[in-house]
């Protein structure tokens, strides 16, 4: 694996150096920096990394024909969405300084209407457009730094820049106190749109009283991902493989894991996928042009693409918590590969125990089969036991 245009620490900004020195990158208010937002932006690509239940919007749409919720005890403004867009930005602007940065996709759902004082009494058709209100509950948007960049099998990935907000984790209905938001940072395959998510790279409840302390926070956030640990834990998935039958186990308990009693459930590594989505990565495991099985084995960086392929159907409040899931199910599965013993409620191994006593097999919980005698040079008798991995 080759690692491209990677920052030195020297580029960075020395992540203790928060305070109202960055104001000049944070200024929100009337002077937003998207201000020239076709110029300041190449155009964005085609594919989106969420796709279900979802409407593409830009910036200026937020802007301009979205209100802004506030908390009501108080009436003071939460954060708005673009301004947790454009503050992430200036973040990234100011921590990837000299490279390219791209138009941030931003995706939306669960709208949310109203009307103006005036329009109240008015019957719905004959409401006019400036009439009605209207926010998103929850909203996503992903930028891609496209001069930082590499390869896995084929695959190019650039690094990518994630946020998520939803509304609906916060008490609008009390006086105003930390919000939510969650950013992540980790890389895009170029090939799907899928996003891989990577522990030190996400921050699942970042809180914040005002966009300077979102500010603070995803600089944090940057200055503790490192960007090659990340490639090297992904190349490390083409090393290992699921057979068919193993795959079949995956999916098999993958659909018994949520039907487990909450105390089994509890003992076993979790599992976020739901229902629909097993079965798109079961389809997928035939069809998908680029990430389906080969032969009668499917390597598990297949086996990750098709996890975080079927991820884009989340809705976008558990959006990055599924993409988190998906690697670490993937790394689990390799390690069960290798006999770890986290995740091997998914994939029980079998394997051949070898002893020179056969009474010994009883201990290893013979789950039949066989038994043969080899002869060896020895003249040893050895039997030879087919048993499950426990």
């Amino acid at each position: 694996m080759e690692t491209l245009r990677l920052l030195s620490t020297t580029q960075q900004v020395d992540p203790a150096l928060f305070g109202e020195e960055y104001s000049d990158y944070i200024d929100v208010t009337e002077e937003s920096p998207f201000k020239d937002y076709t110029t300041l932006f190449p155009k964005p690509k085609g594919l989106h990394f969420i796709n279900a239940n979802t409407t593409e919007v830009d910036i200026q749409h937020l802007k301009n024909d979205c209100i802004v919720p506030v908390f009501s005890k108080d009436n003071e403004l939460t954060v708005s969405h673009p301004v947790f867009i454009e503050t992430v930005y200036k973040a990234a602007q100011e921590f990837f300084r000299n490279e390219q940065i791209d138009t941030p996709e931003i995706i939306v759902s669960h709208i949310i209407k109203g009307r103006i004082p005036e329009a109240i009494h008015k019957p719905v058709n004959q409401l006019l457009e400036t009439d009605k209100t209207i926010y998103y509950e929850r909203m996503a948007f992903a930028f891609e730094i496209p001069t930082i960049y590499s390869d896995i099998a084929g695959n190019r990935l650039n690094l990518c820049i994630t946020g998520v907000r939803a509304y609906n984790h916060e008490n609008l209905m009390s006086k105003k106190g930390t919000e939510h938001f969650s950013v992540a940072i980790g890389f895009r395959n170029q090939v799907c749109c899928n996003l891989c998510t990577f522990t030190d790279g996400y921050q699942s409840d970042l809180r914040a009283m005002n966009h300077y302390d979102l500010f603070r926070g995803v600089m944090d956030l940057f200055s503790k991902y490192d960007a090659n640990k990340h490639l090297r834990f992904m190349q490390e998935f083409q090393k290992y493989s699921l057979t068919e039958h193993q795959f079949a186990q995956f999916l098999g308990k993958s659909r018994m894991y949520q039907c487990l009693p909450s105390k089994e459930k509890r003992m076993l590594p979790n599992m976020e996928m739901t229902d629909s989505q097993i079965n798109t990565i079961a389809r997928n495991y035939y069809i998908d042009e680029n990430f389906a099985k080969e032969g009668n084995s499917i390597s598990m960086w297949r086996v990750y693409n098709l996890l975080t392929g079927a991820n884009k159907s989340s809705y976008i409040d558990n959006f990055l918590d599924r993409s988190l899931n998906a690697t670490q199910l993937t790394e689990g599965l390799s390690r069960a590969v290798q006999g770890d013993s986290e995740y091997r409620w998914f994939i029980k191994l079998a394997y051949f125990c070898l002893t020179t006593n056969p009474q010994n097999v009883c201990r290893c919980r013979k789950l039949t089969i066989f038994v043969m005698l080899c002869k060896e040079k020895s003249n040893h008798d050895r039997h030879i036991s087919f048993i499950e991995a426990f």
